[in-house]
């Protein structure tokens, strides 16, 4: 069976509901779509968790190597890395619990997206949540 994403309403409802969102590869640097996606998310008061190795914090935010590492579970995974990376990631969310995982736009893994579901995982794939957070929660950018 193949994957498909929720339908809009159900985005909807997932958006409204979470309010800390870790983003798994976000940079520090102003110019990448990471770093402009969880500004304009933050924005819109969610809670940005950046999930990258290496740093300190981005976006006045501390900044933590992995998911394992988090002090506590974020409502929502946004993974920003290659679609290679992912099926680690799923596993990631697997063990700790985490109901929500969310894949960029350009960011896709049929097979990793299908394991997560089958966990219990609500998948949104291919999209971009910030894009999505504007046309369908109406805020204002």
């Amino acid at each position: 069976m193949a994957f498909s994403n929720p339908e809009p309403e159900k985005i909807r409802q997932i958006l409204r509901n979470v309010h800390s969102i870790a983003v798994v590869g976000l940079s520090p640097n102003q110019a990448r779509p990471s770093f402009r996606v969880a500004r304009g998310l933050q924005s819109f008061g969610y809670r940005i968790i950046p999930v990258r190795p290496l740093i300190d914090e981005v976006l006045g935010e501390k900044a933590f190597p992995n998911l394992e590492s988090l002090p506590e579970l974020p409502d929502i995974v946004d993974v920003f890395r290659a679609a290679e990376h992912v099926p680690a990631i799923v596993e990631s969310c697997i063990k700790l619990g985490i109901k929500n995982l969310w894949l960029q736009q350009g960011v896709i893994h049929e097979a990793a997206a299908q394991r997560a579901k089958e966990a219990g995982i609500t998948v949104v794939m291919d999209r971009c949540i910030w894009r999505d957070c504007m046309q369908l929660c109406e805020h204002e950018p």
